[in-house]
């Protein structure tokens, strides 16, 4: 009977909250595309051995928390992580010493390395002590500018815990919290980590309340910027002082639940431990997207297409504009469609339509727009000479490939009002 009230206490988060997911618009003359390799919607009964190790293949886990494969779980939709304690100690011949464990936890790890793009989790936090992370790191060390020195790198996007308590990181339950580490050995041997500004989005309810959505874009090599929920971005700089460009290699992601002894936070009680409905951190799916050129087609978007990601739509970013008429009109239009569309655009002049019925039709044109979430610029080579004293309107639609440019039969449909310059 507990299990069945847990679940049905999951789905009714579920239905509560509609926060919103995706990639944040691209770069004029971009698209996001999904990148299969870190993208897992959970739905089978057992986790993809081709994308991910159900365990930490460098870390046997914080001290006294083991990550273990008999943890995870992939059930119910969901990718879980249970934290339990352990019947007996375990000790750990590692790093060349002895490692004490009771308590087990968890940790998933993609196979591949990942370098830029966007990234983003649907996650609920285990109600105890113990990590619900989404992060990114490199493995080994890259020489450093001194010959003697070496850097690793460690991006979070989220590190959260799922109850608060009279401990220094009680702030770790609330909302979310993203840093990145620049970890520097010197060339005595002795390491720092050098830390970005930390990134605090505030939530007055535990991360162990509701699923949220945890988002990163990984700019380029300096610069971050994360995303929660529906709220307003925020920015990330990676420390650059010792090298220029600090997070210039490829990292693994990782989805971990970990143990933070005192005084930092504090370690989870046995009764917490032995709930099952605040043991188990449940990843609802994780994507990942790369940017590639708005009009790519050779891509194998045969995951993506299964998605149905998006709400199909045309999108313009103003009611009305002035646009220059030089090299042709250049229409500003971004769109998100799930499989191969058409996009049909119309210029027209605007009448008084007390003395004329109709706008009186100046250009039109048919383009074609792949699975993603695109941004640009369609070029208008306008026959005709345009006015400046003049309103013109564009009426742009999106369309199954087989459809007629006709609003009745368009999948949405937007105008843009324009002066010319």
């Amino acid at each position: 009977m507990k299990k069945y009230i847990g679940l049905l206490l999951i789905f009714a988060s579920i239905c509560h909250v509609s926060a919103q997911s995706g990639p944040p618009e691209p770069p004029v003359g971009k698209r996001w595309v999904i990148n299969p390799s870190f993208s897992d919607e959970f739905n089978g009964e057992t986790l993809d051995s081709d994308k991910w190790y159900d365990y930490h293949p460098s870390w046997k886990g914080r001290e006294p928390g083991i990550f273990l494969p008999s943890q995870v779980s992939v059930k119910n939709g969901f990718l879980q992580i249970k934290g339990e304690k352990l019947e007996k100690d375990t000790i750990v011949k590692a790093y060349g010493r002895e490692l004490k464990f009771n308590i087990a936890g968890g940790a998933v790890v993609s196979k591949k390395t990942a370098f830029l793009g966007y990234y983003e989790c649907r996650a609920k936090a285990a109600a105890t002590t113990m990590s619900t992370t989404f992060w990114f790191s490199t493995t080994g060390a890259e020489d450093g500018p001194n010959g003697c020195d070496k850097y690793g790198q460690e991006w979070d996007i989220q590190e959260c815990i799922g109850r608060s308590g009279d401990f220094a990181g009680s702030f770790f339950s609330n909302g979310m919290n993203s840093n990145g580490h620049f970890w520097y050995t010197d060339c005595d041997n002795k390491r720092h980590d050098l830390r970005a500004p930390a990134v605090k989005f505030v939530n007055k309810e535990l991360a162990s309340k509701d699923f949220h959505v945890y988002g990163g874009w990984w700019r380029d090599e300096k610069t971050a910027t994360l995303y929660y929920d529906d709220r307003a971005p925020k920015h990330m700089k990676f420390y650059d002082e010792i090298v220029d460009k600090p997070f210039n290699r490829p990292m693994y992601m990782r989805l971990v639940s970990e143990t933070y002894p005192f005084p930092w936070i504090e370690l989870p009680t046995d009764e917490e431990l032995s709930d099952p409905g605040k043991n188990t951190v449940y990843y609802d799916w994780v994507r990942g997207y790369d940017m590639v050129d708005v009009d790519a087609k050779d891509i194998d978007q045969s995951y993506e297409k299964g998605l149905n990601l998006y709400n199909e739509s045309i999108i313009f970013s103003e009611v009305e504009t002035l646009m220059e008429v030089t090299d042709g009109l250049k229409i500003p239009l971004s769109f998100k469609v799930n499989e191969h569309r058409k996009i049909y655009i119309k210029i027209s002049e605007t009448t008084d339509k007390l003395k004329e019925k109709w706008n009186k039709k100046v250009f039109e044109k048919t383009i074609d727009v792949y699975p993603g979430y695109g941004h640009m610029e369609v070029v208008c080579n306008v026959d005709k000479k345009m006015s400046k004293s003049a309103t013109y309107v564009v009426e742009a639609l999106i369309r199954d490939i087989n459809e007629e440019n006709k609003s009745k039969g368009a999948l949405d449909t937007s105008t843009l009002f324009f002066t010319i310059r």
